[in-house]
């Protein structure tokens, strides 16, 4: 046992001299950032944090996209192939035909089409901002609450909401000025 230490020991010490065998890794070219579905996402980070990164992507969605895809959510996401890329890309558009269930998506039973959709990125922006609209045209009661800039959910308005004004605080200049008023009079 002590005379392996004792070689182990050598060879690690002509490891760090450079005298070991020349044992030349391939050099994997890692990029920091990776652009998946119009998100730049960071490459250094394991492919099931990385998604999180995508608006509208949470944990499970994740999750579900990594097994979909049949990619290790462990592997660096600098360090997947193109056509990887690729496919994630396509079950992050299209999660239902990958089979991942529709309670998952963000976007059941579409107005418009009817669809089962999950959006991400700008396209989920542009869709809230149109259902606000659709709401505020129609004049339903979370639209009006939305037109004047009210909670929409029945949060309590008393002490929250207050829009940045001051409500009883008079400033100094406030009670000279009013001190001025009454004097005159």
């Amino acid at each position: 046992m002590g005379v392996t230490r004792v070689k182990h020991a050598e060879e690690k010490g002509k490891e760090e001299k450079g005298l070991a065998k020349d044992v030349k890794k391939p050099k994997v070219e890692m990029k920091e950032i990776i652009r998946i579905t119009g998100t730049n996402l960071d490459g250094r980070k394991s492919l099931n944090n990385a998604l999180l990164g995508i608006k509208g992507i949470g944990r499970m969605m994740s999750n579900s996209i990594c097994k979909a895809s049949g990619i290790d959510p462990n592997k660096k996401l600098s360090s997947l192939s193109e056509k990887e890329r690729e496919k994630l890309e396509s079950v992050i558009k299209n999660p239902i035909s990958f089979g991942i269930p529709k309670w998952m998506v963000n976007r059941q039973k579409d107005k418009g089409t009817g669809d089962y959709l999950h959006l991400t990125g700008s396209d989920l922006d542009v869709a809230k901002k149109f259902d606000i609209q659709d709401k505020i045209n129609i004049k339903s009661y979370q639209g009006v609450r939305h037109m004047f800039g009210m909670p929409v959910r029945g949060q309590r308005t008393r002490t929250s909401f207050r829009g940045g004004r001051a409500v009883g605080v008079v400033k100094k200049a406030i009670k000279l000025a009013m001190k001025e008023k009454e004097e005159k009079k």
